[in-house]
């Protein structure tokens, strides 16, 4: 690379970086959204800040253990690589979701994968809408005090009541053994017999719980937790009946997240839709390896992935098997978020697939539910605020104004020191700052990456190493040149020296950003992350676009002008030591004469 002779080497390196750029736009503009803008963090454009207040069953105050586990399983489903902007931090016994941009509905409901079960369907039903009366023999009098008991037998001589449902009795149905052609019955859990490949459908994943809980008194509380227990965890039948024929989907859920899993439960699908009855969990959302949304092109429809770790796979393995045509409820925060029915036993080890009618959006709502598995705690959104960025666009506004000036005075320098080659360096920072740029955009896109404040300070720190390779590269030419040698051939020389300390000295950044990043959490992190995409940039700018530019520069007679490229007085210095050389030289010549 240092002594490439001909001019093809330097047109190909540039050619080359070329169609660099040319991909990252042509990714910018034809793949994604096509918004040319990177994703702003919260202290440029505002966002949200979610304190979410944990709940336990007796009321008493959670563990500090339980928060700073539940804070990383949060941390990690909202930040990806602690690169978006987010921040979850514990507040006494609340934690602190602070969220970037316009959507305040992610960081609402951040906190609701609390405590996911996956639980088998004992009975599904649909729900009794609230107010509708018990059928009753009219003629026995009314006691408003007495609980309605829903496995009654109906007198069918008794008049109709025409505000009652015509058909309660599907309250009562077992399940599977429902009639498909019942307009009363569930229809996203019902299969035939004759079509096993039927599409199993699911409940709406993205659909919000019950309305948040009011405050109320840790004794009130655990009180009204003990009394859903009674009913709807109850192991009596009769009991269960009941709970499923009187329970309210509309209401606040006092028995959200927490639930017994090691007692039945009688539960609303997160829609309000459905409600069943279900047997004892047989797998914690703990044991959830991974869930995965795609899109599957054989079967023109979007689907569900999960796998399980060992234990769960074992589990999943043996539950398949055993239940072939029965439902399988995934419960998050006692609520069931998916009822799948399964067509075939999965064995150990394999990945199993959710299909159902299913949207793009829902379908990655739900595997990223399932994904991250159970909180130690259950959370209530207890207060939102929308987070004003006034001060961080002030910020931005003073730094873009104090970089702007530091940029300028540096071109200056260079243009003073440098002469011409001053304007290669200004063309090769302006190809930096370009491709740093779509890069950005292209990260905010893949993987979250959010631009704060201290990300810009990064790339600004960056953007500075990347003059200071341009500086080292000019002074070996420099050098080069003081020794007696031309333009031209200082070039490749100096270019050989150079290469050797640019790339020491990127690596040592590189290394100390990295090292920072993984030590680092927060807005730092965004810090080291931008230090080192910048870091890396340098040396492919340095590479492909300073280097070639700068050894066609010395093929240029223009260009090799003195004058031009600003080296007169180096060459002036090289010929003022050729000429003491050969003085000396001839000095010590006529010494030998005379001797």
């Amino acid at each position: 690379m240092a002594s490439s002779s001909g001019s093809s080497y330097p047109v190909r390196y540039l050619a080359l970086f070329g169609a660099f750029v040319a991909l990252i736009y042509g990714l910018v503009f034809l793949t994604g959204d096509k918004s040319p803008t990177p994703k702003l963090g919260i202290d440029l454009q505002g966002g949200t800040r979610v304190t979410l207040t944990a709940r336990t069953p007796d009321g008493s105050a959670p563990s500090q253990d339980s928060l700073r586990q539940a804070q990383q399983i949060i941390e990690t489903r909202v930040n990806g690589l602690g690169v978006s902007g987010s921040e979850v931090v514990i507040d006494g016994q609340n934690l602190v979701i602070t969220v970037p941009g316009d959507d305040s509905s992610q960081a609402r409901t951040l906190g609701q994968t609390a405590r996911l079960y996956i639980r088998p369907v004992i009975q599904a039903t649909s729900p009794t809408p609230p107010g509708t009366p018990a059928a009753t023999d009219p003629g026995a009098p009314v006691d408003p005090a007495a609980p309605v008991d829903p496995a009654a037998p109906v007198d069918p001589a008794a008049p109709v009541d025409p505000a009652a449902p015509a058909d309660p009795a599907p309250q009562n149905r077992p399940f599977p053994a429902q009639d498909p052609t019942d307009p009363a019955a569930p229809t996203d859990t019902a299969p035939t017999d004759t079509a096993p490949a039927e599409e199993p459908s699911e409940q709406d994943a993205g659909s919000e719980p019950g309305a948040a809980p009011t405050e109320s008194s840790p004794d009130e509380t655990a009180d009204a937790i003990a009394e859903a227990k009674a009913l709807r965890q109850s192991e009596d039948p009769t009991v269960q009946q009941q709970a499923a024929a009187t329970i309210d989907c509309s209401a606040p859920d006092p028995l959200q997240g927490n639930d017994d899993p090691a007692l039945p439960l009688v539960a609303c699908s997160t829609d309000g839709t459905a409600v069943y009855v279900l047997g004892p969990s047989i797998i914690d959302g703990q044991q959830i390896a991974d869930a995965s949304s795609q899109f599957d092109t054989q079967q023109s429809r979007n689907v569900v992935s999960l796998s399980f770790d060992t234990a769960g796979g074992d589990t999943w393995a043996q539950f398949t098997a055993a239940n072939i045509g029965q439902q399988a409820a995934f419960t998050l925060d006692s609520k069931v978020v998916s009822a799948p029915v399964i067509q075939g036993a999965t064995p150990s080890g394999s990945a199993t697939q959710i299909t159902g009618n299913f949207t793009a959006d829902s379908a990655r709502e739900l595997a990223n539910t399932l994904k991250y598995g159970s909180l130690p705690l259950s959370f209530a959104a207890s207060e939102a605020e929308t987070v004003s960025a006034t001060l961080g666009l002030a910020s931005l506004e003073a730094g873009l104004i104090a970089g702007a000036v530091g940029l300028v005075l540096v071109l200056l320098y260079c243009l003073l020191y440098y002469r011409m080659l001053g304007i290669l360096t200004a063309l090769s920072l302006v190809l930096s700052m370009a491709a740093i740029y779509g890069i950005l955009v292209l990260l905010g896109r893949w993987i979250d990456f959010t631009l704060d404040l201290a990300g810009i300070a990064g790339l600004i720190i960056g953007i500075g190493m990347t003059a200071d390779s341009f500086v080292v590269f000019f002074e070996r030419i420099k050098d080069e040149i003081r020794e007696g040698r031309s333009f031209r051939s200082a070039v490749p020389r100096g270019w050989a020296r150079a290469r050797r300390t640019i790339l020491s000295g990127n690596a040592v950044s590189f290394i100390a950003a990295a090292v920072l990043y993984v030590l680092a959490v927060g807005q730092v992190r965004g810090f080291a992350f931008t230090l080192g995409l910048s870091t890396l940039l340098d040396i492919v700018i340095v590479v492909l676009v300073t280097w070639p530019l700068v050894n066609l520069a010395s093929r240029s007679e223009f260009w090799s002008r003195p004058s031009i490229n600003g080296l007169g007085a180096v060459q002036e210095i090289a010929r003022a030591r050729k000429r003491a050389a050969a003085a000396k030289t001839a000095a010590a010549a006529g010494a030998e004469k005379e001797a």
